[in-house]
């Protein structure tokens, strides 16, 4: 892009913050692992894995890359949603001072927690595949051990798009996501002209040719720079309304469970499906059924 193509992206961004009524830009990022360049197994994602403090750094980098880039562009509010595993992975005491995390779980808007209509744009970072996909690393959707497919209305989604419809249930528009060759597709195919930064390519399940992170922040550095820089043409995904939910388990017992609830219908031997009057009804109803247990505590 040319000085003068950028120079009238940040007029444009001007114009549409200015429209509608902000004084300033507020930029929502949530956070995964597995997207994460370098990031291939295990190993990389959670506190048993032989790598997986390097592979804090490396997310931990590729959001200060994603938090400085938004900054150039003209963000002037950041909240950061650390959403991988114990949402706890972001180094925070590398963070700058005035950025504020949401961490840790349960949280009843999820990977979105935190989100609301005074933001004007969401950044993903780290995204990986849905558990329907036969590519991508680490491709799953919500649960890996768990489930085998979530929809909404009907259309098998991706922890993505069930984000960028909670984002879209406040207004705000999904305008880049980072992660393997397959999440970008499939972020594309259903989001639309979102834009990508690619810094692996999946070979399998637990393996990619992937970029240093030093490579890959200046992928993700771009990206967002160019996405910020054309923030007005991006539109907040929407679902229609009521929204159905349907989620598909690995084994027989929780949906014969669930069915015991009234709010609950049972439409084959392994999945369920729940209709919620908006997409805060559907994350609250998703968090309840993938984190209840008897034993929790305290």
């Amino acid at each position: 892009m040319g000085t003068r193509a950028r120079i009238t992206g940040m007029l444009l961004m001007f114009l549409v913050m200015t429209s509608r009524g902000y004084a300033q830009m507020k930029v929502y990022i949530s956070v995964d692992m597995e997207g994460v360049a370098g990031v291939v197994t295990g190993d990389h994602l959670g506190p048993n894995g032989f790598e997986y403090q390097s592979a804090r750094e490396w997310t931990t980098n590729e959001v200060l890359t994603a938090i400085e880039a938004a900054r150039s562009a003209g963000a002037t509010e950041i909240l950061v949603s650390d959403s991988h595993g114990n949402g706890e992975n972001i180094l925070i005491d590398k963070l700058p001072k005035d950025i504020q995390i949401v961490r840790s779980w349960p949280r009843p808007l999820m990977m979105m927690q935190g989100i609301d209509d005074t933001y004007d744009a969401a950044i993903f970072i780290g995204y990986h595949s849905s558990t329907h996909n036969t590519k991508g690393v680490r491709a799953h959707t919500i649960s890996s051990g768990r489930l085998t497919d979530i929809r909404l209305n009907g259309t098998s989604v991706p922890e993505a798009v069930i984000n960028a419809a909670i984002a879209g249930h406040f207004g705000v528009p999904v305008v880049m996501i980072s992660g393997d060759d397959a999440i970008i597709a499939e972020a594309k195919e259903l989001l639309g002209d979102v834009e990508g930064a690619v810094v692996k390519w999946a070979y399998s399940f637990h393996s990619a040719r992937t970029m240093t992170p030093r490579a890959a922040n200046d992928v993700i550095s771009a990206s967002v720079k160019r996405a910020l820089g054309r923030i007005s043409d991006f539109k907040p995904y929407e679902v229609t309304t009521p929204v159905e939910l349907e989620v598909s388990f690995k084994n027989y017992l929780p949906s014969l469970l669930l069915e015991y609830l009234p709010i609950v219908e049972r439409i084959d031997s392994h999945s369920i499906r729940f209709k919620g009057k908006d997409m805060v009804e559907i994350s609250k109803f998703l968090e309840f059924v993938t984190s209840y247990s008897p034993e929790l505590t305290p």
